[in-house]
């Protein structure tokens, strides 16, 4: 294994303060239809007391960079020195349909937007903020004393080569996705980065890898908890944009039968599409024995894990019980 440490996504204040003092080390939101990343992340600043906390990820393009800098600081005062900062491109068709802007050309413009973050956070007291690009274009003279340089770390959700590219150009790191194997973050993640990192100069060794780490554990009922963690799987895997995983370890033909009971609706199907391989490749779950046996069978994580308990068409007390046994597993480790 090469995790080094590890956190939760927000498991609610109460598991929060147990994790910490088992030794989690950072925690950090999400956003979707029900959830602001910026709202979840102020909750977890104002229950914790130190592990870092953050986005990972928030959706790039919904807000402009004073936006996301705003936010920011607004955080970094709430809890100074623990702040990181995560974002995610989404889907095109999210871009388009949900949130109503832009997004292509995707890549490009999320290496801008980075930029521009990064100048309203840089910027001193009294310094006037300039950002020049084609996408974003800033000229703030922000005259009261209310910024001070402020140096967060920027990290991007990537999954293929584009973004990772950008990631090792532009970013402090890379926030993995649940689907990540030990083979696509050694051939796939880690090659890309690298090769980005060296290409404009930068020290590959000093990008940030996180990730997530699908997490079921329920000694009561290991059953249950293997078939949470095997719809969660199937559930990303009916997204095109994962196919790349899919062809690097030969499971198009599982992917085409999870799509199709997704399509027919029969949940339950899809979980069952989903064969012991992938199982064990993605996820650990099952007893606390059979996680610990499947996490010490990794090889390459990355090295700050974000335990996450299995969301879809899982109950919030489950979830929150799903994050106590990852709290039981990996504050022994």
């Amino acid at each position: 294994m090469e995790f080094r440490e590890w956190g939760l996504p927000w498991p609610g204040e109460e598991v929060a303060h147990e994790a910490e003092v088992a030794g989690a080390s950072a925690f950090c939101s999400g956003e979707f239809a029900d959830r602001d990343a910026y709202v979840g992340a102020c909750e977890m600043a104002s229950a914790t007391r130190s592990a870092r906390v953050g986005t990972a990820v928030a959706y790039a393009f919904t807000r402009a960079p004073w936006a996301h800098a705003a936010a920011v600081r607004q955080l970094a005062r709430r809890a100074p020195g623990r702040i990181f900062l995560g974002l995610g491109a989404g889907t095109r068709r999210m871009n388009r349909d949900w949130f109503s802007v832009p997004f292509d050309p995707v890549l490009a413009r999320m290496e801008e937007l980075v930029g521009a973050i990064r100048a309203f956070l840089l910027a001193d007291d009294g310094e006037r903020v300039r950002f020049a690009g084609r996408f974003y274009a800033v000229d703030a003279h922000i005259r009261a004393p209310v910024m001070g340089a402020l140096d967060v770390p920027i990290l991007l959700g990537a999954f293929h080569r584009g973004m990772l590219a950008v990631a090792g150009r532009c970013a402090d790191g890379v926030v993995g996705h649940g689907l990540f194997t030990d083979r696509y973050w050694c051939e796939c993640v880690d090659a890309r980065l690298d090769a980005a990192a060296r290409s404009c100069g930068r020290d590959p060794a000093s990008l940030l890898r996180w990730g997530w780490l699908i997490t079921a554990i329920d000694d009561e009922d290991p059953e249950r908890a293997r078939r949470d963690a095997r719809r969660m799987i199937a559930f990303y895997l009916t997204v095109k944009s994962y196919d790349a995983l899919a062809q690097l370890h030969g499971w198009e033909r599982e992917v085409g039968a999870i799509r199709e009971c997704f399509a027919n609706g029969d949940v339950d199907a899809m979980a069952a599409a989903v064969p012991d391989d992938m199982l064990e490749a993605i996820a650990i779950c099952g007893t606390q024995r059979e996680a610990a046996a499947m996490l010490a069978s990794r090889r390459h994580l990355p090295t700050l894990v974000f335990a996450s308990p299995p969301g879809f068409l899982v109950s919030e007390r489950r979830r929150r019980a799903y994050a106590r046994g990852a709290v039981a597993l990996l504050g022994k480790t």
